[in-house]
């Protein structure tokens, strides 16, 4: 039983074939998974599919490269829908200096806004950062980790920088990227996260790990995640699905841990 924390089933690369994407995931083991929508349309289709698949949760926010369109009335819609009940999380929020769709200034603003809307809504958040990670810390730090936590998704960082980030009350979510034979830094990272912060992704349909890599990522690669985390840690598939899964549940608030 895995759990694929940060997956994008709502993107248009699986529009023609959502139901087998599902059943495969299942084949693998991929038993459930947090869909995250990062603006209006991909909200919408998150919260769609968690109304579809008793497996599918909802992550929703408002994405970096979208922070420019963040107005007013989107974030009264987001208030509405952060009540909806297969919500679990706000995100991908963060920062993302490599396409810099918006000036770092605005990008901040509307990070810092929608950490404040998690403390409301008592959610934990899901970051998106890319080469932006020194100030997504100091944001965190200054803004403080909502009680409730959060997730690095598809962390990047290495060893320093997930201590950094376990410091202020973080989980760390590895994604295919942990199976990259050039990733040795993630790779550190990943052998010592401790068992209770460690997470893990697709983020399909990107970063597809090996032997997938350069296709089309899917939730059911997640497998794929955790096999590498547990022959770097040395211990077995079970265990690293088992304690992983039990992290998103008591994270999300999901099963026992609602």
């Amino acid at each position: 039983m895995i759990f694929d924390t940060h997956t994008h089933l709502n993107a248009e690369q699986f529009q023609d074939d959502i139901p087998e994407t599902v059943a495969r995931a299942k084949d693998l083991g991929v038993t459930e998974m947090a869909v995250v929508g990062f603006d209006t349309p991909t909200i919408a289709k998150s919260l769609a599919l968690s109304q579809q698949y008793p497996e599918v949760y909802s992550i929703i926010g408002w994405h970096p490269t979208e922070a420019g369109k963040y107005t007013e009335d989107i974030e009264q819609q987001l208030k509405a829908q952060l009540t909806l009940p297969k919500v679990v999380g706000l995100g991908e929020i963060g920062l993302d200096y490599y396409w810099m769709e918006d000036p770092e200034d605005v990008q901040e603003r509307v990070f810092r806004r929608q950490i404040a809307l998690a403390k409301e809504f008592h959610l934990p958040i899901s970051i998106h950062t890319r080469d932006a990670m020194a100030d997504t810390y100091r944001i965190l730090k200054e803004e403080g980790v909502p009680e409730r936590g959060g997730i690095m998704h598809s962390f990047s960082g290495d060893a320093v920088w997930a201590e950094k980030f376990l410091a202020l009350g973080m989980h760390l979510s590895f994604s295919g990227v942990v199976t990259f034979k050039k990733a040795t830094e993630v790779q550190e990272a990943a052998q010592h996260v401790p068992f209770d912060r460690l997470l893990v992704e697709t983020d399909a349909p990107y970063l597809a790990p090996v032997p997938y890599r350069g296709k089309r990522n899917e939730p059911g690669y997640t497998r794929y995640v955790a096999e590498k985390i547990a022959e770097l840690r040395g211990v077995s598939l079970e265990e690293v699905a088992e304690k992983t899964t039990q992290n998103a549940h008591r994270l999300f608030r999901i099963g026992a841990y609602a």
